[in-house]
């Protein structure tokens, strides 16, 4: 059912990294994700009504406050496909991240009215009808849940959406819940307890729980997240494949939306290397990377030694170093500076995350300590820095 939407709406459905494609791909699950909660809505609403049952109104709602995040996510998808322009020269991507946050807030707001009106339920507790019919009915909008799911996350994870698939954990969520409601239904039938408002009270937690972790999943991209591991071993792989290249580091991205990352490196290169035949090499690498990752990549040129013995045995001495008090911190940038009563040894090192400013300045000095007992005339200049990959 799924791949027949795709064929029948979205043009080169195949063709998934055009931005045009990936709004086709959006626009068309916001539209089903509409249809199949309006209906849903309609539905147990009804059936709610009927039988007075708070859970079902609340799953009702849900359903509907699920349709109106599809609008939302029709909206941002469409706004994020705008090209860039003077105000915006990056492009108008994050629009997609805003519509999923604005999404959130609106589960959040859901969530915590059902939690009200559960609680007045525990309090107040009602009867609640039971028919078999609409057992079935309930039963028949799990499916549906389960398909929405299942359709999203796919589509989603074609496309790297966000908001899709944010909408495919909501609508696991939303199976959870109905199942739930489900069994307050049979309880109350079978032993005449009421747990009806308790159940609507776990119901408008999970709702919020996904609001919850909805806002967190599309506040990462707009504040700035570390580089996906993956993502890292793929493009340094990428770039040291490249003649000429000896190595890489500090890579960033810069995440203005889907199909729009910007992401910078340091490539290492012989010191004696030809000025403008590796200028020539970074120049394709940087092409090849967007036509094939879509990255738009600038590349930073790092001159290191590859030949001097004397700065190669130094350099390795340092590394053996810092192995020995820390395995998790690595250097880059090395270079060796003779002067009339010195050496420099000049390099940046990298700690993780988890490290203080007491814990940098501990290491700081036992790196400097050990150096300087293997010889006096060893000065270390060293510059600490955190990855940029998460851990």
């Amino acid at each position: 059912m799924s791949q027949l939407l795709v064929k029948l709406f979205v043009k080169e459905y195949e063709n998934t990294n055009d931005a045009k494609v990936r709004t086709s791909y959006g626009v068309m699950a916001s539209i089903v994700g509409v249809i199949c909660n309006v209906l849903l809505f309609a539905t147990k609403l009804i059936i709610g009504t009927l039988i007075n049952s708070i859970s079902i109104t609340a799953d009702a709602f849900n359903n509907l406050s699920d349709a109106a995040s599809s609008v939302i996510s029709f909206i941002g998808v469409k706004l994020a496909e705008k090209p860039a322009d003077k105000e915006h020269p990056f492009g108008h991507g994050r629009f997609e991240y805003i519509a999923a946050l604005v999404v959130s807030f609106l589960i959040l707001f859901v969530g915590c009215t059902l939690f009200k009106d559960s609680f007045n339920k525990v309090l107040h507790p009602e009867p609640v009808g039971f028919s078999w019919i609409m057992v079935i009915i309930l039963g028949a909008s799990m499916l549906v849940k389960v398909w929405l799911s299942i359709f999203n996350y796919k589509l989603g994870t074609r496309i790297n959406s966000t908001v899709m698939k944010a909408t495919a954990a909501d609508a696991r969520n939303d199976v959870m819940v109905t199942a739930a409601t489900i069994f307050s239904i049979v309880v109350g039938k079978l032993t005449g307890v009421t747990i009806d408002g308790w159940v609507g009270l776990v119901v408008s937690v999970i709702v919020l729980l996904a609001g919850i972790n909805i806002a967190k999943d599309t506040l990462m991209p707009l504040l700035g997240e570390a580089v996906d591991k993956e993502v890292y071993d793929n493009i340094t792989k990428k770039v040291e494949g490249y003649p000429g290249i000896v190595g890489s580091h500090d890579l960033i991205i810069h995440n203005y939306g889907p199909m729009r990352i910007m992401a910078t490196i340091h490539a290492e290169v012989s010191n004696d290397s030809n000025i403008e035949t590796i200028h020539e090499t970074i120049d394709q690498i940087e092409r090849d990377v967007y036509k094939d990752m879509s990255i738009a990549l600038v590349i930073h040129m790092d001159p290191v030694e590859m030949k001097d013995e004397s700065v190669l045995e130094k350099k390795e001495m340092v590394k053996a170093i810092i192995s020995s008090i820390d395995s998790r911190a690595t250097i880059h940038d090395f270079h060796l500076v003779h002067l009339e009563k010195y050496t420099n040894l000049t390099f940046d090192l990298v700690v993780p995350h988890s490290y203080s400013g007491k814990d940098e300045e501990n290491l700081l000095m036992e790196v400097t300590d050990r150096i300087s007992d293997i010889d006096e005339q060893y000065q270390c200049i060293i510059a600490i820095e955190n990855s940029f990959i998460a851990e």
